[in-house]
C-alpha cells in the first residue's frame, strides 16, 4: 500500500482532491485567458502556469475567514483558495465594471477584495511586502488572532521594500509568512545573477528568524512548511521566510519573448516536473483520482471557465464616469 503522505501532514483526503481542483482550475483560467489575449479579446496576461502547486498548498494552511493576504500578480492560485472565482477573474481580465479587484481600473493580476481578505495590489513590484508587515503590526497593536501572507518572486527579494518589511517584522516578531515564490527568472534575468548567496531562504538569518527552502512542485511538502510557520506566528513567535522553488512554464508575460533568455529544451525538461502531472500522478497512486473522478473534475472546471469566459466578454464596460470613483472623495 502506498504510503498517503498528505495523512502524515494533517490533511485528509477529500482536502487535497480540493487542492488539485484549484490547481486545474488556476490552469485552465490561465490557459484561456492566453487564447483571449492571442484572439484579440484581452490585453493582457500575466500566467500562474508551473506555480500552483506551491501557491494552492500554502493557502490550505492559512484560515480563509480570518488570516489576511498580500499577494503578488501571479497569485491565482492563491485567490481562488481564498474566494475568488473564476467569473471574478474573467471580469478582470475583460476589464469590466464588475471586476471585484478595481472595477476594470487595473491591469490583470492585481488582486484585491475586502471580502476576500486580500489588500489591493500595487504595479511596482515588492510594495505589498511593507503593508503586509504594516497590517501585522496593526493587528498586534488591536490584538487580534491573524496572520498575514505576502507573496514575491525571488526578484523582488532583491527589492529595498523586502529588506526594509523582513527587518521590522524580525525585531518586532510579527505574524507575517514572507512566501518567495522562486521560478529562477526575474523576467529575463536568471537565479545565478539575481543572488550571490545559495537561496532566497538564507537571507532569513540577517532578519533573525526561520528561512525555509521547499520544493514548489509539491503542493504537500508547501502545506507542511507553510502549517510551521502559520502556527509559529499565531504562538507570537514571529515571522518565518519560505522559499518555494519552482519553475516559470511560460514567458514573464504574454508581452514576452522568452525564446531571448532560455532554450526550449530548457523549458521542456522543467514540464516534466510540472506540478500538475507530478500530483495528479500521486493521487492516482493512492487510489483517490481514477479516469471517471478525473474526467468528472476536468467537465467542472471547465464549465466554470466556458461560463466565466461567456459572462465576462458579455459584462458592460465601466462607464466613463466611473474613472473619478475613489479620486476627487466620492
Amino acid at each position: 500500500m502506498t504510503t498517503k503522505r498528505h495523512e502524515q501532514v494533517g490533511l485528509t483526503d477529500a482536502q487535497v482532491l480540493d487542492m488539485y481542483y484549484y490547481m486545474l482550475l488556476a490552469r485552465k483560467i490561465d490557459e484561456r485567458q492566453w487564447l483571449l489575449n492571442r484572439a484579440g479579446k484581452v490585453p493582457f496576461v500575466i500566467s500562474c502556469q508551473g506555480q500552483e502547486a506551491a501557491q494552492v498548498g500554502a493557502a490550505f494552511a492559512l484560515e480563509t475567514d480570518k488570516d489576511f493576504l498580500c499577494p503578488y500578480y501571479r497569485d491565482l492560485g492563491l485567490v481562488l483558495v481564498f474566494g475568488q472565482t473564476a467569473r471574478d477573474c474573467m471580469l478582470s481580465a475583460f476589464a469590466k465594471a464588475e471586476d471585484p479587484n478595481s472595477g476594470g481600473r487595473q491591469m490583470p493580476g492585481h488582486f484585491g477584495g475586502k471580502k476576500y481578505n486580500i489588500l489591493t495590489g500595487s504595479s511596482p513590484v515588492t510594495t505589498q511586502v511593507p503593508h503586509a508587515v504594516g497590517m501585522a503590526l496593526a493587528g498586534r497593536m488591536q490584538n487580534k488572532d491573524f496572520v498575514v501572507y505576502t507573496s514575491f518572486g525571488e526578484g523582488s527579494s532583491n527589492q529595498g521594500d523586502f529588506h526594509e518589511g523582513a527587518n521590522f517584522a524580525g525585531v518586532h516578531k510579527l505574524p507575517v509568512i514572507f512566501f518567495c515564490e522562486n521560478n529562477k527568472y526575474a523576467i529575463s534575468v536568471p537565479l545565478k545573477k539575481q543572488l550571490a548567496c545559495e537561496s532566497v531562504a538564507d537571507r532569513a538569518i540577517g532578519y533573525g528568524f526561520p528561512g525555509v527552502s521547499v520544493d514548489g512542485n509539491d503542493p504537500i511538502e508547501v502545506y507542511r512548511v507553510m502549517k510551521e510557520a502559520v502556527d509559529r506566528a499565531r504562538r507570537g513567535e514571529g515571522p518565518t521566510l519560505i522559499e518555494a522553488v519552482m519553475y516559470r512554464l511560460v514567458p514573464h508575460s504574454s508581452d514576452d519573448d522568452d525564446r531571448v533568455y532560455r532554450t526550449r529544451e530548457e523549458v521542456e525538461e522543467a514540464k516534466k516536473k510540472d506540478p500538475l502531472i507530478v500530483f495528479a500522478a500521486y493521487l492516482r497512486e493512492i487510489g483517490l483520482l481514477d479516469e471517471n473522478t478525473e474526467a468528472d473534475m476536468l467537465a467542472r472546471v471547465q464549465l466554470e471557465v466556458d461560463e466565466a469566459t461567456e459572462y465576462a466578454e458579455n459584462a458592460p464596460y465601466p462607464t466613463p464616469e466611473s474613472t473619478l470613483t475613489h479620486v476627487y472623495g466620492n
